[in-house]
């Protein structure tokens, strides 16, 4: 696998997302999908797809699936409910963003990036219910997932029996990385720049260099969505804190 080939499937599953979204007729509160195989569209390994549909179905958050093809992939839709948990991560007082998953399909690409890229970590900061974690250990990386509430810790290490991606109880503002022993970490901030996601990153770089964690990469959510207000320097929301802490992008999937 090469940076390149993730790009492609990267560029597939946003085709995906687009075509399921014109299609989805259902009611349910989050919804997303996973390819039920290895593709020319989607070449990962086979073994893999499995783990994230094993992922999926133990998750309590999702109460149906369904197969549906979905342009020329076939793919298990997953349908769910998250207000209790994304209840319970706003009444933390320390908490920077409510609980609002990726696919774990996106997750799976993101990990896969930061493992091409040469990171040697990944901590999943905000890490809602560990999907970016267990995607990382599943690709063979050392992995540590960093919530702020217990509750969804607690589903966390409910999933962890699966594969364990070190779920941690944490407020990521406050905690110390150095007890993680790391050598070349990729940081995934949860949440978008527009809510709560630039003030989480800005507390855990500061964080996270006063804990001696000089070297090391961070993954954004960025959206160009007009219902949030833009960031001058643009980048997905995300530019101003990218200039102001000299960071370099490299790359923008």
């Amino acid at each position: 696998m090469t940076v390149d080939s993730v790009r492609k499937i990267t560029a597939n599953l946003a085709r995906l997302k687009k075509e399921f979204r014109r299609t989805y007729d259902g009611k349910s509160h989050i919804q997303e999908v996973i390819p039920v195989s290895r593709s020319e569209l989607f070449p990962i390994r086979q073994q893999d797809i499995v783990s994230l549909h094993v992922f999926a179905k133990k998750n309590p958050i999702y109460h149906n699936s369904y197969e549906e093809t979905i342009g020329s992939t076939p793919c298990v839709v997953y349908e769910g409910d998250i207000n209790k948990y994304w209840l319970s991560s706003i009444t933390n007082s320390s908490s920077c963003a409510p609980f609002s998953p990726t696919w774990i399909t996106s997750a799976y690409v993101l990990s896969l990036l930061a493992r091409e890229l040469g990171f040697h970590e990944v901590v999943d900061v905000g890490s809602g219910d560990g999907r970016v974690a267990f995607c990382a250990k599943l690709l063979g990386m050392e992995s540590f997932s960093i919530e702020i509430d217990g509750s969804l810790v607690d589903l966390q290490r409910q999933l962890a029996t699966i594969l364990d991606f070190n779920p941690i109880c944490s407020d990521a503002t406050a905690f110390d990385y150095s007890s993680l022993a790391l050598g070349f970490p990729v940081l995934m901030i949860g949440g978008i720049a527009q809510m709560g996601g630039s003030g989480l990153a800005t507390r855990v770089l500061e964080r996270t260099c006063n804990s001696g964690v000089d070297k090391k990469g961070l993954i954004f959510t960025g959206t160009y969505s007009p219902k949030y207000l833009p960031d001058p320097r643009n980048n997905a929301g995300w530019g101003t804190l990218i200039e102001e802490n000299n960071l370099r992008v490299l790359h923008v999937l």
